[in-house]
């Protein structure tokens, strides 16, 4: 079942969608939730959330298959630059 979500983007990810910062979203997995949002946003978005790293309520998640908390909040963290 599809689980009700807030996405907050940060530095690339945020310029990919035009400055939003956070909106909703609904979706039972990372693979899900990157689809819905291309779809949402467009292929610029894409191509950022390919590379991204993701953060559920705060702590790294690795596996794109796993299943999303109820509520919870997903960070979307493009790769920055620096060293």
């Amino acid at each position: 079942m599809p689980t009700s979500l807030t996405v907050r983007y940060f530095a690339g990810a945020r310029a990919a969608v035009r400055g939003v910062s956070s909106e909703p979203a609904v979706a039972t997995s990372l693979d899900e939730l990157i689809q819905l949002l291309t779809d949402r946003h467009g292929e610029r978005l894409g191509l950022v959330l390919k590379s991204a790293s993701f953060l559920v309520d705060g702590l790294s998640c690795h596996d794109r298959h796993a299943p999303l908390p109820t509520d919870a909040t997903i960070d979307v963290l493009p790769p920055f630059a620096g060293g």
